[in-house]
């Protein structure tokens, strides 16, 4: 079905859905999936969200594109909100994650050079971490299924243990500008970082005057219950790094920033053609509009629980197939003891679509609308599909 005029970098699932309808994907056959996986993280207030197909729609009715050489009202609004909402004086909007970590590494950089160090370029980052696909970003993330055959791996990067803050301490030079962590990693198998180690990294970053960069791309906007991942913590960081969730499917990202860190990010030093564009700041302020609602994210913690426990009781049942539970909020991961590439496609066949990530983890990131019923519906069809593959696995031991 993907045809051969494109490139061969995706290994599709044979499934092409024709439209969503909040938590539900229904395919060009009219075969409805539970949505699990979110369009990895994406889909923030599910499909067809009433409120984001609105504003959509009314902008794309007045104006789509006028650049970043005038003023674009939605992208002041956008910012301020964000602003108010958390740490951040200043934003700058891309439109992807992996642009947002790029604005975020430059931030970084170009906020030593004006403060007279040069110098200070390298950044410190941790084993697990996904950041993006650009050349900077894959180096960041330093994982060599991604760095393989792209040349020469960026210069700056310095990569230790996961949550191994003592490494990180040691890993400390003249030359380090910074430190980049995931609060909660999500490629890298569901793995939040605990609380102290946050801490830890806050107080590194002021005793030698570095910054602290938080990726939340995949744990931000209510993901986790909160509005960002890292205030579970109560750790703030200088710069972070947010797209998926912001736009509830549309491509945008924004990198935020203390003025402070901001400092040398002046006229002419960075910029983008599409980033802040008007129809991703209608959708970016409508999207705020339903996770800033009065109870919503207390919600999110609810349903959470309700679907950890679910998860815990699934996996209490059918050991041989699911290991643990990990994550917070509605990011949670199925710690697999069989492969979890059997474990999806066993969930596929029960309907219900779920991620793959490092560790031998399964993600479910379903919509943060997802409602008691669909938690219930998913669990039923997550228990059936581990008692399909205990079952097969038991026939093919027979043998």
């Amino acid at each position: 079905m993907s045809g051969s005029a494109l490139f061969e970098t995706f290994t599709r699932a044979p499934l092409a859905f024709d439209h969503g309808e909040g938590t539900w994907l229904v395919t060009d056959k009219g075969e409805r999936y539970l949505d699990f996986g979110g369009g990895v993280a994406v889909n923030s207030l599910g499909h067809s969200h009433p409120r984001l197909v609105s504003a959509l729609t009314e902008q794309a009715a007045k104006v789509w594109h006028v650049s970043n050489l005038y003023e674009i009202p939605g992208q002041s609004r956008l910012g301020e909100r964000l602003a108010d909402a958390t740490f951040a004086d200043k934003v700058f909007f891309t439109n992807s994650g992996a642009e947002a970590l790029e604005c975020a590494i430059k931030t970084a950089r170009r906020y030593h050079f004006v403060k007279g160090h040069p110098e200070r370029f390298r950044i410190i980052t941790f084993e697990g971490a996904f950041h993006g696909r650009t050349l900077a970003t894959i180096a960041a993330g330093g994982q060599y299924k991604y760095l393989e055959g792209f040349g020469p791996k960026v210069e700056g990067f310095d990569q230790v243990g996961f949550d191994d803050i003592d490494a990180a301490e040691k890993a400390i030079t003249s030359e380090t500008a910074a430190i980049l962590i995931e609060p909660v990693q999500g490629e890298g198998g569901i793995r939040p970082v605990p609380t102290q180690s946050l801490k830890r990294l806050r107080q590194l970053c002021e005793q030698h005057g570095l910054l602290l960069i938080f990726d939340e791309v995949q744990c931000g906007i209510g993901r986790t219950g909160k509005l960002f991942a890292h205030e579970w913590a109560g750790v703030t960081p200088d710069i972070m790094a947010v797209a998926k969730g912001i736009g509830g499917g549309f491509p945008m990202g924004a990198c935020l920033a203390t003025d402070e860190a901001a400092v040398g990010m002046t006229a002419g030093v960075h910029g983008t053609t599409f980033g802040g564009n008007p129809l991703a700041m209608a959708v970016g302020n409508a999207v705020l509009d339903v996770v800033l609602e009065d109870g919503f994210l207390e919600d999110v913690q609810r349903k959470a629980l309700l679907l950890k426990q679910g998860l815990a009781s699934v996996a209490d049942e059918f050991p041989d197939i699911i290991e643990d539970i990990r994550g917070t909020g509605l990011m949670l991961g199925l710690k697999c003891a069989a492969p979890n590439t059997k474990v999806n496609m066993a969930l596929r066949d029960q309907h219900l679509l779920a991620v793959p990530a490092g560790d031998n983890v399964l993600r479910l990131l379903p919509p943060l609308t997802v409602t008691d019923a669909e938690i219930h519906e998913a669990l039923d069809r997550i228990r059936a599909g581990a008692r399909g593959l205990a079952d097969a696995i038991a026939a093919a031991a027979a043998k």
